[in-house]
């Protein structure tokens, strides 16, 4: 079966690692547009501390996470050994005792059925500051020992690598799909035409623009995030935990060389606007200077601002387009492309090559 990948970030590139490994004839288009999610976003791997989300969704959520497990020594086969996946441990941090009881509540009883929770800790905030010393303290946590993190670029230049080693191709290009009658059965590339089996769009929050001449409307807009990197030249922040303040969306995480990352706005309806912004920036300091005020020394290394592909149900856009065969979408990931994207691509890859549906997916169905 020959497949055409449109899309090179991580649910472009997870899809033709797990189809090539599956025996297709894969080809990747890859236009590298500016400000793709996968290449700015942080990653982090803790969806047992999601309060919002729908059962759908944590269902999908908490086997991604523990896929990991798996997938890294798969990758590591293929002689790729570092996507920078590390359980550092996460936590959940607020001054308010009552905030970090209801999300225990619920963190316990989601430990059952997912092990890959680990341990789950009450910390006082000395206990806190002991895991992450740039921490404010007078903030407690509850800490899930399984929260890992990774870095979203790495882990597509692998994902390409690795599904290059068995036998996909790769394409610098703009595509635009070719349709007869109600199917898809080939790509024009640049102006050469190449005939598929199926295509998979996974083109971010570009997708939209590249399926829009079909006639077929994809509910994701761009939401703009920007994204602070710093780093404490000489001090080792390998082993910090994630930290997830409850009051709000954003999040601090480091990396191995003194990096940590801070983030990040959630700019709905910024449309494509690459700007970085006083407005963001400011957002993003205050509130990991709050949260942390042992970085105000820090060095501001770089800004990175990327476009999440955001559905209009806030959650994921996978399988088939209906009334059109040959046509599947990998989309709408938003925050969670690092979290959902290489499990959801699996099990996207097995449909494509005529299994059936996996339950786990079959509710984000287009």
């Amino acid at each position: 079966m020959k497949v055409i990948v449109i899309g090179g970030g991580i649910m472009g590139a997870g899809t033709a690692y797990h189809l090539a490994r599956k025996g297709a004839k894969v080809l990747v288009i890859e236009r590298a547009d500016k400000g793709r999610a996968t290449s700015a976003g942080a990653g982090i791997i803790c969806p047992w501390l999601d309060r919002e989300c729908s059962d759908a969704f944590y269902q999908l959520a908490y086997r991604a996470a523990a896929y990991y497990n798996e997938l890294v020594p798969a990758l590591a086969e293929d002689g790729e050994l570092d996507i920078s996946y590390r359980k550092t441990g996460a936590m959940l941090l607020s001054s308010d005792a009552d905030t970090l009881d209801k999300a225990e509540v619920l963190l316990r009883s989601r430990a059952g059925a997912a092990p890959d929770v680990g341990t789950i800790s009450r910390l006082t905030p000395k206990q806190a500051q002991g895991l992450f010393p740039a921490l404010n303290n007078e903030m407690s946590a509850l800490h899930v020992s399984g929260g890992a993190r990774l870095n979203g670029r790495l882990l597509a230049e692998s994902f390409e690598r690795a599904s290059i080693r068995h036998g996909a191709a790769w394409q610098r290009g703009h595509a635009d799909l070719i349709r007869e009658g109600e199917r898809i059965t080939a790509v024009s590339v640049d102006g050469e035409t190449i005939s598929c089996d199926a295509v998979v769009v996974a083109a971010g929050a570009w997708a939209p623009e590249l399926l829009q001449p079909l006639g077929v409307p994809l509910a994701v807009q761009p939401q703009r995030g920007q994204i602070v990197h710093l780093s404490l030249p000489g001090v080792q922040t390998s082993s910090w935990p994630v930290l997830l303040p409850a009051e709000n969306d954003n999040y601090l995480l480091a990396f191995d060389d003194s990096r940590v990352v801070v983030g990040a706005t959630r700019e709905t309806g910024s449309g494509f606007d690459y700007r970085i912004t006083a407005d963001g920036i400011r957002d993003v300091l205050t509130e990991a200077l709050r949260v942390a005020p042992g970085l105000a020394g820090a060095t501001l290394l770089e800004t990175r601002v990327g476009f999440r592909p955001m559905s209009s149900t806030s959650g994921p856009l996978l399988g088939p387009a209906p009334n059109l065969g040959g046509l599947f979408i990998a989309n709408g990931m938003g925050a969670t492309g690092l979290t959902l994207g290489a499990f959801s691509t699996k099990l996207l890859a097995a449909q494509i090559l005529g299994e059936p549906a996996s339950p786990l997916i079959e509710p984000f169905k287009i």
